[in-house]
């Protein structure tokens, strides 16, 4: 059964323009703050395997620091094909705990 997944606290966020990595539930997630809001997504690249969450905000896109494929964080799918997406998890804030939903 799914259940939300503490991944941190609300201090240990990415700020606004910036991805970051985190484990929750035995995988690493990519949290990405794209004009102050928080998303979370798969940390796997589609493309070679990057660490999306090591990548960067560019254009409201996360981009994979190994070659630069450009994902949507709300909504996982890459920029040059829609068909291709990354898992994207519910994210909440309870206090200031972070949490993640991981099925």
């Amino acid at each position: 059964m799914a259940a939300y997944v503490r991944i941190g606290s609300t201090a240990e966020m990415p700020t606004p323009g910036q991805a970051r990595e985190f484990s929750a539930a035995g995988r690493m997630v990519c949290v990405a703050n794209v004009g102050g809001r928080l998303s979370a997504m798969d940390n796997v690249c589609l493309h070679r395997g990057g660490p999306l969450g090591q990548g960067f905000i560019s254009g409201g896109k996360v981009v994979c620091p190994w070659h630069g494929w450009e994902f949507d964080p709300l909504t996982g799918a890459a920029t040059h094909n829609a068909a291709a997406c990354v898992p994207v998890y519910p994210l909440k804030i309870e206090g200031d705990d972070v949490l993640v939903l991981i099925s």
